[in-house]
């Protein structure tokens, strides 16, 4: 269990910030960015959810994605090290449970004849500013990983990248299973 008593400390004032190591990094760091982006995806998704009290289904999946993204950013603040105790990390289970939603909320969608434009219901107009902020984070989190000196988890990785299909499919699920959908029109205003 988490207790916090205080919630400001000071001990950011100087611009730096500190891991769930004690390592402390300046508040610009990549690693930081990285579960800051996270968590503005998880930020987002709480938004989505204001939206999906008739979709009881797609707004436990939400909430089950919430804590998920809450494991993450744990996950990255804590870095790997050799010969130290495993935090709490994501692991291969959670990006195949997301799968299977994606796989439930996809079966009962129409067909797509085009690339698919944000917007229609707010709950779907959200998702879709959910998906963009995922993948931000996904783009921040392989930099990330591809610096030898930082270690990031592959089902992390994996699982921002399965996320933002989540996203996407939810969204049609949320325009009336694709009925509602915003559809592309190339070259529509030439």
């Amino acid at each position: 269990m988490v207790v916090l008593n205080r919630i400001y400390t000071k001990t950011g004032d100087d611009g730096t910030t500190a891991l769930g190591t004690g390592e402390r990094r300046p508040k610009y760091d990549l690693r930081i960015e990285a579960y800051g982006t996270v968590d503005e995806t998880n930020a987002a998704i709480g938004v989505v959810r204001l939206h999906t009290a008739d979709m009881p289904d797609l707004d436990a999946m939400l909430g089950r994605i919430q804590n998920d993204l809450f494991d993450l950013g744990a996950d990255l603040a804590v870095p790997e090290r050799e010969g130290k105790a495993e935090r709490l990390r994501v692991v291969a289970s959670q990006v195949e449970r997301l799968e299977r939603d994606i796989d439930a909320l996809n079966d009962k969608l129409a067909p797509l004849t085009s690339f698919v434009l944000p917007g229609g219901t707010p709950a779907a107009a959200h998702l879709h500013v959910a998906r963009t902020i995922c993948r931000r984070a996904e783009r921040v989190i392989v930099e990330l990983a591809a610096r030898p000196e930082e270690q990031v988890g592959a089902a992390g990785i994996q699982y921002m990248n399965r996320l933002s299909d989540f996203l996407f499919v939810a969204s049609r699920a949320a325009n009336g299973h694709g009925a509602g959908d915003v559809l592309w029109v190339p070259g529509q205003n030439r």
